[in-house]
């Protein structure tokens, strides 16, 4: 049996970068200290999420890769031995900005980036303001603990994507969110526990929590973090965290039983890709 103990984390809004980066190196290093081999942290992790707004100020927020942060947290996972899924605003060239996930393994080597694919450009989600979309494909990451594959928040409502990932070959994938009440709650149940049973992986899915009122008034949403794993059968790994409170969700993952629902439902084997043409039509 090959188990990974992985971990997600859920938080509120520091007010400041620094003391955000070293809230979550606390997180890490508390995860690994309870055995946790991989740890995820959500969208955009030492910031606001600054899409309820458009503000050029929040450009300032975006780093090169390798940067400040990724390098002190490769110099982490080193340490730990920890995989580590760093998802951080990229700055490509100055302009030409991504919302992006670093996964760096247990040694500490950057093994690459995933970008967000699907921008949204809804009421306090106007992220077309700050992101180009993603033109890195769907990777998948021979991490230490297994084979790993990133999907950023809205991304989750597209399934081709996640589709993507299984053929690449993921056994867990990660959807860091910012996630806000309304229409999104009955998704957030739905869609990630769906897109495991249709893609027979493990998906670990984490939200914020708490109201960014200092950085944005009366514009600012309510997080509801519900964070979770869910198997490769779509069933939920232990219990849904908290709506409101700042947590680490850790859970042990068998990744035979990957192997063993493939086996009982062969759903990469009877697809038909050669039939499926609207679905990727312009």
């Amino acid at each position: 049996m090959t188990v990974v103990r992985a971990a997600l984390t859920q938080t509120t809004w520091t007010g400041d970068k620094e003391s955000m980066i070293a809230k979550h190196e606390k997180f890490a290093r508390d995860a690994a200290a309870q055995g946790a081999q991989i740890i995820c942290f959500q969208e955009l992790f030492y910031g606001p999420y600054f899409g309820i707004i458009e503000d050029a100020k929040y450009y300032d927020y975006a780093e090169s890769i390798p940067g400040p942060t990724t390098t002190r947290f490769q110099a982490l996972a080193k340490e730990l031995g920890i995989v580590i899924v760093l998802p951080i605003y990229e700055e490509a060239m100055p302009g030409v900005y991504y919302n992006t996930a670093v996964v760096i393994d247990a040694d500490g080597e950057n093994l690459g980036s995933y970008r967000k694919h699907h921008i949204p450009n809804l009421d306090r989600f106007w992220e077309k303001f700050y992101f180009r979309p993603g033109n890195l494909g769907y990777p998948v990451f021979n991490t230490r603990v297994g084979k790993v594959g990133v999907y950023i928040c809205y991304d989750r409502h597209f399934p081709e994507g996640w589709r993507e990932l299984g053929l690449n070959g993921a056994e867990i994938v990660f959807n860091p969110s910012a996630t806000k009440p309304g229409l999104s709650n009955r998704l957030w149940e739905l869609e990630q526990p769906a897109a495991a049973a249709a893609n027979q992986y493990y998906i670990g899915a984490n939200n914020r929590v708490g109201t960014e009122t200092e950085e944005f008034g009366d514009k600012a949403v309510t997080f509801y973090g519900s964070s979770y794993f869910v198997d490769p059968r779509g069933n939920f790994v232990g219990d849904i965290a908290s709506e409101d409170q700042t947590e680490t969700v850790i859970r042990d993952l068998d990744l035979d039983v990957i192997r063993e629902v493939r086996n009982n439902w062969q759903f990469y084997r009877d697809r038909r890709p050669d039939s499926y043409t609207a679905t990727v039509a312009p």
